[in-house]
Parts: C-alpha cells; sequence; structure tokens
C-alpha cells in the first residue's frame, strides 16, 4: 500500500435537554442518521473542522467542550474497488444557537435532535458503528480536555498570512 494514510474527520456530539443533534443524510446506501460529521480541510484545526461542519450541515453554532474518543474505522466497497480508513475525532459540543434560514449542505436532508433510546432504535439507518459508539461514550461520561490535541500554527492557513 504505498501513501496509505486514514482519512481525518471530526464529529459533533450536541446533547441538549437529553436529545442529541443528528443529521439526516443522502447516502449511496439511501438516509442515514450520523452527527454533524467530516472531514478535516485543509488549513484547519480540528476544532475548527467540528464548529464548520457542525454549522454547514445543521445551522447550528457549537462550542468544543472536550474530546469524546478518536476513532479508527474502515469503509469497503471491494466490487467498487472502495477501502478507506478513517481516523474520527468525536467532540462533546455545546448547542450555542441556531440560524434559522441557513443553507445546509447538499446531501443533508435535515437535522434532527432523538433521544439516545430513538438513536439506538434506528441502528440500522446510522451512517456507521461509530454514531452509537460515539453517543455511548458521552453516555459513560468519557471526556478528554481539549488541550489533548495540539495544532501547530504551521497548519493553519489563517496564520500563517
Amino acid at each position: 500500500m504505498e501513501n496509505w494514510k486514514p482519512n481525518a474527520t471530526v464529529a459533533a456530539v450536541v446533547e441538549r435537554d437529553g436529545r442529541f443533534l443528528l443529521v439526516e443524510e443522502r447516502t449511496v446506501d439511501g438516509l442515514r442518521l450520523n452527527q454533524p460529521a467530516g472531514h478535516l480541510e485543509p488549513g484547519e484545526s480540528l476544532l475548527q473542522a467540528v464548529v464548520r461542519e457542525a454549522l454547514e450541515e445543521t445551522a447550528c453554532r457549537v462550542e468544543p467542550q472536550a474530546l469524546v474518543g478518536i476513532y479508527m474505522t474502515r469503509f469497503e466497497r471491494p466490487a467498487k474497488g472502495i477501502d478507506v480508513t478513517f481516523l474520527r475525532f468525536a467532540f462533546a459540543c455545546r448547542f450555542v444557537a441556531q440560524e434559522p434560514g441557513r443553507a445546509l449542505d447538499g446531501e443533508i436532508v435535515r437535522a434532527t435532535w432523538m433521544s439516545a433510546g430513538e438513536l439506538r432504535a434506528a441502528g440500522a439507518r446510522h451512517r456507521s458503528s461509530l454514531v452509537m459508539r460515539s453517543v455511548d461514550d458521552w453516555l459513560a461520561g468519557r471526556r478528554f480536555p481539549l488541550e489533548l490535541i495540539h495544532t501547530d500554527p504551521s497548519c493553519l492557513w489563517e496564520a500563517a498570512q
């Protein structure tokens, strides 16, 4: 495997009044449930990425409070030559505000709030096994300080300019 590297992604675990913020998104496998999540983009930190993804996918402003966990998973579709490893950083985020009328990313059908029980009952519709795992880890009280993550300023394009 020449030049193999995992894809870095972020996910926002946002709880409010016993319900978790989720997105219903169009995928090649149909409509799926996921946390607001996506890929780390060039020139941004993991914290900037999770704030951006939550806003783009749910029109909600969030503030990262802690790291819930770092997860590694693999997505394979051998018939189509797809074999991707994801390194996912899930953050416990505080809901700050909603931006009514803001357009959501194209593949997002809607943002919704679900209890852990509702989410567990919809397991067949999860985008990946990490959706419930992140919530279960959050429910178990797993929180790691954000200071665990250091981003060198050379990685941040806004700081480099």
